[in-house]
């Protein structure tokens, strides 16, 4: 295609898209200022009802948000469990399509599905409380982990794999002495930003019935004791930002030292 013509392809698309999207808007109520004016005013006063925060509800909002950390970090650790052999699995250069592409449609499958989903299934299943919690997050887990961890295998050195093949080990024995320790950093690095995330998606959990913080948050919704739910919010944002900010370092630590092996 001449570059004129390709221009002319590229900005029909774009504006297309942008006819596109003031449609979808205009169908949703998103462009009306009537609605707009209400919903600032309703917000302002939703925000009003939340100060000060409530000191009243630290003690029993700090035990549940350390409930949630836990519900993030078990969940996150039985995800990476599943999530190693199955990514391994689903590595075409270690398995073949025969065995990678059932893999891959099951951690697709699994991927599918809100973490909000599997909190309400869990609780089904095995009850209110922290245990559905740690299952709804270690099936979101695996999910996300097992698609980056193969994506990673893959990636790995083929003269690694190669050489090994050519001494006579077996597939198990590659993954195990030359995949994973030539990736062992990323698969880390990876694991960490997952519970990073999971602290967060935990506290989603308790608005189910699924343990931790968010369940609180919920009960202070409904029973509109807005400046207890300011101060669960606060507490909240504060184990975040420190959990980003230790995750970031350590990966950044983990990718330092990739760089400096290769």
């Amino acid at each position: 295609m001449k570059p004129m013509a390709r221009r002319t392809v590229h900005r029909v698309f774009g504006w297309g898209v942008l006819a596109a999207g003031a449609a979808a808007a205009a169908h949703l109520g998103l462009l009306s200022g009537e609605s707009w004016g209400r919903s600032w005013a309703n917000g302002a006063d939703f925000i009003g009802r939340m100060f000060p925060p409530d000191p009243s509800s630290l003690g029993t909002l700090v035990g549940s948000l350390f409930q949630t950390i836990e519900i993030a970090f078990a969940g996150t650790l039985i995800g990476f469990v599943v999530s190693v052999p199955l990514g391994c699995l689903a590595d075409r250069s270690l398995f073949g399509p025969a065995v990678a592409v059932p893999a891959r449609v099951l951690i697709g499958a699994v991927r599918s599905v809100p973490s909000i989903i599997y909190g309400l299934i869990a609780v089904v299943v095995v009850g209110l409380g922290a245990k559905a919690g740690v299952i709804a997050v270690a099936a979101y887990t695996v999910g996300y982990l097992a698609k980056f961890y193969y994506e990673t295998f893959e990636a790995a050195d083929p003269e690694v794999v190669e050489a090994l093949r050519g001494v006579g080990a077996g597939r198990l024995q590659v993954f195990w002495h030359g995949v994973l320790p030539e990736t062992a950093n990323q698969v880390l690095s990876q694991l960490i930003f997952m519970f990073e995330y999971n602290v967060r998606a935990s506290t989603i959990m308790g608005f189910v019935g699924a343990g931790g913080i968010g369940y609180y948050m919920m009960g202070y919704a409904q029973m509109l004791q807005y400046r207890s739910l300011m101060t669960a919010l606060l507490l909240t944002f504060a184990v975040v930002v420190v959990v980003d900010a230790v995750s970031f370092r350590v990966r950044k630590s983990f990718s330092y030292a990739v760089g400096r092996k290769s």
